[in-house]
């Protein structure tokens, strides 16, 4: 089929890659407009247009794509399907009704669960055991369209944000390969989306990484490993931040059992309860983390052994604060 592909971050090149791997002939590649970045504020490429620039395919970047202008440039492209992948722009039913078989779009959860901004995040943060990708056609609501096809995918037990991701970059990439055969064949066949079994997420905020030690250990980590790498948890220490890439949740229990010396696990969640060469342990409201893997304000990421050679910490001291 002649497509033109709408999408932007990195998640939308693999499915890139796949269709044009597959054979498909893709007319455009429609995406958001270069930004500046880094210190010198340079402009950028978005991850897609650098695809789109390496396969020669032209590339349109309109700043918004409901303008009468954008939709008179996106009738010049030959599609008979717009394929969009986490593009950024909401888009106008006349454009949803343009080319002959619509739009379709990839979205990183099992619709209609997890409608909205970032599902791979928060399918880790609310502690889902499974995720996958739904392949949609397109209506004027948020992710509301019928069903075309899904794809599990499980949740590791040390699943992070960005492991998840590109999982779902690449089920996404191979599932809207068998859509675009189906749907030129005829062969697939829309569901309905029912309503009463939606959830909406929000987009991230950096004030969602501040980490609440009156939580959970477990309820900690689903966060913790949700958020990274953007826009990652962190606690204060001195003043500073502390920003947690690694950690695990241990019980009381299994902390008293170590050969160490002997740990008080009942202060106030937030306190170090006890410091080893590799690993500093924290009382939550349930449970106690084991952090293993820091970043210090203004610093790289280290493991806690190396952290630890820098900057002292003692048991009973509290974070947070």
């Amino acid at each position: 089929m002649n497509i033109v592909f709408m999408g932007t971050p990195d998640f939308a090149v693999a499915a890139l890659e796949a269709i044009i791997e597959a054979g498909h002939r893709v007319t455009a590649v429609v995406t958001q407009p270069d930004k500046p970045k880094g210190r010198g504020k340079e402009l950028q490429m978005t991850p897609v247009k650098a695809c789109a620039v390496e396969h020669n395919i032209p590339v349109f970047q309109p700043v918004k794509i409901k303008a009468a202008e954008a939709v008179e440039i996106l009738r010049t492209y030959d599609a008979d399907i717009f394929v969009v992948a986490a593009f950024g722009q909401i888009l106008s039913e006349e454009i949803l009704t343009m080319p002959k078989f619509g739009c379709v779009n990839i979205h990183a959860s099992l619709l209609p669960k997890y409608r909205g901004a970032a599902p791979i995040q928060w399918a880790i943060i609310n502690g889902e055991k499974t995720t996958g990708v739904t392949i949609q056609q397109m209506n004027q609501g948020i992710d509301t369209g019928d069903i075309l096809m899904k794809s599990e995918v499980a949740i590791d037990a040390k699943e992070t944000g960005d492991s998840l991701h590109d999982k779902l970059a690449l089920a996404g990439a191979k599932l809207i390969v068998e859509a675009l055969s189906k749907i030129e064949s005829g062969e697939v066949i829309p569901v309905k989306q029912n309503d009463e079994e939606s959830s909406y997420v929000k987009m991230l905020q950096k004030s969602m990484g501040k980490i609440d030690w009156q939580q959970s250990a477990q309820s900690l980590d689903y966060l913790i490993r949700g958020l990274i790498s953007w826009p990652g948890a962190f606690t204060v220490r001195n003043g500073k931040t502390l920003k947690i890439w690694e950690e695990e949740a241990v019980t009381s229990e299994e902390l008293q059992k170590k050969e160490t010396a002997s740990v008080i696990t009942d202060k106030a969640a937030g306190t170090v309860v006890l410091v080893e060469k590799d690993a500093f342990y924290v009382q939550t409201s349930d449970g106690i983390l084991k952090i293993l893997s820091v970043q210090p304000e203004g610093k790289k990421r280290m493991a806690v052994k190396d952290y630890l050679l820098g900057y002292q910490i003692k048991a009973g001291e509290k974070l947070g604060e």
